[in-house]
């Protein structure tokens, strides 16, 4: 399954069983700046996939009423592939980096474009930082609020620009040396 959305409403029903128009509420509210759903009816497609793929079940006996709103809840299927396909992300992320890595390196012969790439590369990171919220924690909020997603998303992101940023000073002095080793010949 290569559907984010599909994914991202997999983790909201493992939190908590809910209905489809429930659903694509907490959908807008957690994943509103991330991820996005096309229309409420994307929620019930998803929710035919999730099914079809076994990995929620309808909650027995939530079909009463003038309309009935089924409720749904993950199965065990649907958890364990959730956790291996959360796992996998950081493949995936890792799988990009090492390709931008391995393009940058392909400007070895010429490292002073390599050096602008590196330059722009942390103007970047630089404006991601300054848009970064502070990972604090409220006093008044309990540690499992849906605020704890917000400060563990600002920490992730503040240590992985600082990594970002140790790299490109890294790469910068490899292909200035480049560039002196060139000078000398």
């Amino acid at each position: 399954m290569r559907s984010l959305v599909n994914w991202a409403l997999l983790g909201l029903v493992i939190d908590r069983p809910s209905y489809a128009y429930e659903l694509a509420r907490r959908f807008e509210r957690e994943y509103r700046d991330a991820l996005s759903l096309s229309s409420v009816s994307h929620v019930y497609t998803a929710l035919g996939t999730l099914r079809e793929r076994s990995l929620v079940e309808e909650v027995a006996g939530t079909r009463a009423g003038r309309q009935p709103k089924p409720h749904y809840r993950a199965t065990p299927k649907g958890i364990e592939d959730y956790r291996q396909w959360l796992v996998g992300q950081i493949h995936e992320d890792r799988q990009r980096q090492r390709l931008f890595v391995l393009q940058l390196g392909a400007l070895m012969r010429n490292p002073r474009e390599a050096l602008e790439i590196i330059a722009l590369y942390e103007q970047s990171c630089l404006e991601l930082a300054r848009q970064l919220p502070l990972a604090r924690r409220g006093t008044s909020q309990p540690a499992a609020s849906p605020a704890l997603a917000v400060r563990l998303l600002a920490e992730e992101s503040r240590l992985a620009v600082g990594a970002k940023l140790a790299w490109a000073q890294y790469a910068r002095r490899e292909f200035a040396a480049l560039i002196d080793d060139g000078d000398d010949r």
